[in-house]
């Protein structure tokens, strides 16, 4: 298999394939970028995760060179030509290359990249048996700063919970606000279940709407199950009937810990289950075909 990126209008070898030092995203993060799934030759809701692109680069002031179905083609296209049907997909859209100045008007043209590549993001063992997290003290940006919304280049927030979580010897963190509230991982949307009750926190408490977090709800919803936007605490989540992560590259997550505290029976529950399996059999059959 050899691995084609995209680089501006063109495809290069993984190793040959790169952006000049100038370029703002490498300068100083400004632009955004999608992680995107393909499962079995179908790109995982491709619609959703391009929309939400065009949303972010609106909300940063970033013209994309490249029409909605010419980058739809261009996510295709990458994967065509490196032989790939399943495969995790990363699109990145910068500011371009400028000056060592902020301004972004000196950036005449953004960067477009599309990387496919396999991805592995936890163990198997990890989904079958559940994972064990912690709370940290690095508190995600509130939407008055920069909006959660918008998938950004700039990940520090995240990277600096991952670092306790990976000094402490735990693969995933959960995030709060400045208020306390229960809000994600460093790269995934948390979930509660309460008394048959699927709950997870809204956008407005500075969350990502993640597209895996919004198909949860909608199978979640299709299989009877009561589905809430609300704000929750570390209490609600300790004594929580189940809790799971969802993400594009990590999927569905059970969590079977957090801060020593055994959540439900300390084993992935039924609702958790069920919706693994619901989404595995769902991705083998929805998407945009390559």
């Amino acid at each position: 298999m050899s691995i084609q990126v995209y680089v501006d209008g063109k495809w290069y070898p993984k190793d040959e394939a790169k952006v000049s030092v100038f370029d703002h995203g490498f300068l100083y993060g400004d632009g955004i970028f999608e992680g995107i799934r393909a499962y079995g030759g179908r790109v995982f809701r491709l619609t959703e995760h391009l929309d939400r692109l065009y949303d972010s680069a609106k909300a940063i002031w970033l013209e994309i060179p490249l029409s909605w179905k010419e980058m739809e083609e261009v996510v295709l296209e990458t994967l065509r030509r490196s032989d790939l049907r399943d495969a995790y997909i990363r699109l990145v859209v910068s500011r371009g290359k400028g000056d060592l100045g902020l301004d972004p008007r000196k950036c005449p043209r953004p960067t477009v990249v599309c990387i496919a590549d396999a991805i592995s993001l936890y163990p198997e063992e990890v989904y079958t048996k559940g994972m064990r997290v912690i709370s940290v003290s690095t508190r995600r940006n509130p939407a008055d700063t920069l909006s959660p919304q918008v998938k950004s280049l700039n990940y520090l927030t995240s990277i600096s919970a991952k670092i306790s979580a990976v000094t402490l010897g735990y693969p995933e963190v959960v995030m709060l606000n400045k208020e306390g509230y229960v809000c994600e991982g460093t790269g995934d949307n948390i979930f509660i279940v309460k008394k048959g009750r699927v709950i997870t926190p809204p956008v407005h408490l500075g969350i990502l709407p993640g597209i895996t977090r919004a198909a949860v709800m909608e199978y979640a919803r299709e299989l009877g199950y009561p589905v809430e936007e609300a704000t929750f605490t570390l209490y609600d989540l300790y004594t929580a009937d189940e809790c799971f992560l969802t993400g594009t590259a990590a999927e569905i997550v059970p969590v079977v810990e957090c801060d020593a505290r055994k959540i439900g029976s300390g084993e992935p529950g039924p609702v958790t289950w069920r919706l693994i399996e619901t989404f595995r059999e769902r991705t083998t059959v929805e998407g945009t075909p390559i």
